[in-house]
């Protein structure tokens, strides 16, 4: 799959668990280990595990397995690495220590439309 089209598959998936905040971030040009980087919030640790866990599950019936995994026993931030798509799922109090954003601040923003994510459009 594209890297873009995962990129964009994964922040739909990433929505369907209700992530918060989420935002794509084109690194193609600043970045040799990946191309995008997906970040969202959960509510709570069980929140953004089970945001990761359903986004691999989902991905890997379609084919696409992760190459490696962090955080998951934790809760507090766990990640899935898909080589070209990388996603962040931060618990809202651990996302301001990491600032993805801040970190990738001249990287440009891919906006995924959450209403249509949600009514399947």
């Amino acid at each position: 799959m594209e890297s873009e089209t995962l990129a964009r598959r994964v922040a739909d998936l990433a929505l369907d668990r209700k992530a918060l905040d989420l935002i794509v971030i084109d690194v193609r040009n600043l970045s040799t280990y990946t191309d995008f980087i997906v970040v969202a919030s959960g509510t709570s640790d069980r929140h953004v595990q089970s945001v990761v866990e359903q986004v691999a599950a989902e991905l890997r019936d379609e084919g696409v397995r992760a190459i490696g995994s962090e955080g998951l026993s934790e809760g507090q931030w766990a990640l899935l690495d898909f080589g070209s798509v990388v996603l962040h799922v931060f618990h809202q109090f651990t996302r301001g220590i990491y600032d993805l954003e801040g970190l990738w601040k001249s990287a440009p923003r891919i906006v995924i439309n959450a209403s249509a994510t949600a009514s399947g459009a």
